[in-house]
């Protein structure tokens, strides 16, 4: 079944060479396959690489986005960014991934032979996914580091460096739905090139927000809507650390961010406005808010 799906999927795109655009593509591919395989995602990514190198009209985040071990959307919205910018070690830590198997970095690690660092205060979690990892035939023979830890601002920077991430890397991920704004801020022993947060869709594109720093944070001791930061307050803070916003998943809260100087010309800023647009969002806004609104939160 699979060699003729594949060579469907080539004859696919040869049609769309003249001129179909590539959302046939993956509208066609999804109808027969679920999720999309390995192979399936190599044609995707050079067809986003010939449409570049064409100069032909690039495709939106709502477009090129599917799951495939991403809680959402976001695998196929990271295929589409390193097709676009390329990558220089592929490398990925992420902070606070659980088990490793449902997260932003489970994708590339496992279908694009990325290198990855991932840590969880979740001891039972990292362990499921240590043996996950150390079984799957396309990660056995070098699986992914996952790492327990209760990561806080103290020690964030030796836990990635002392497990031999450091300097340049391709990918940065932050979702503690906690306190993932000052973690993000205290960063500083590596260099992502693209940077993918969950941001608190509740308060809109106006408030910079964040709940302050706290070692032990823990939502569910006060609220389960209470934790992260703004999506303005990250945008000023990758502003500070040299990133701009180019895009978010598609229910509107998982926030990509690339570094200055790195395929503008491809990838261009977006507002905070046109991340937060989905009707969840504003249904958020709405129900969720008031419940947390009179809580500490801090401006900056």
């Amino acid at each position: 079944m699979l060699h003729l799906l594949r060579d469907k999927v080539i004859r696919t795109m040869g049609s769309l060479c003249k001129n179909i655009c590539f959302n046939r593509l993956k509208s066609t591919l999804l109808s027969e396959n679920k999720t999309i395989d390995k192979e399936i995602q190599l044609l995707l990514y050079l067809k986003y690489k010939e449409i570049l190198q064409k100069k032909m009209p690039l495709p939106s985040f709502e477009d090129v986005g599917f799951r495939v071990f991403s809680q959402n959307d976001e695998d196929g919205i990271l295929l589409y960014i390193f097709s676009l910018i390329g990558t220089v070690n592929k490398k990925v830590v992420e902070v606070c991934a659980a088990d490793g198997i449902q997260c932003n970095s489970a994708n590339l690690i496992i279908n694009h032979g990325w290198t990855g660092l991932l840590f969880d205060g979740d001891e039972e979690a990292v362990s499921k996914g240590k043996s996950y990892y150390s079984k799957c035939k396309d990660t056995a023979i070098f699986p992914p580091q996952l790492v327990h830890a209760w990561i806080d601002t103290e020690n964030i920077n030796t836990l990635i460096s002392s497990h031999g991430f450091q300097g340049e890397i391709d990918l940065l991920g932050v979702d503690m739905d906690g306190v993932d704004y000052w973690i993000w801020k205290a960063i500083d022993c590596i260099k992502p090139r693209v940077m993918v947060v969950e941001y608190q869709d509740i308060w809109g594109a106006e408030k910079s927000v964040t709940v302050p720093y706290k070692r032990d944070f823990n939502r569910f001791d006060i609220h389960e809507d209470y934790f992260g930061a703004s999506l303005p307050a990250f945008i000023k803070l990758g502003r500070e650390k040299g990133y701009r916003l180019v895009g978010c998943n598609r229910y509107g809260f998982n926030a990509f961010f690339v570094r200055s100087g790195i395929g503008e010309d491809v990838l261009p800023e977006v507002t905070a406005k046109e991340c937060l647009k989905h009707p969840k969002v504003l249904q958020g806004i709405l129900t969720r808010l008031p419940k947390v609104i009179d809580f500490d939160w801090l401006e900056v």
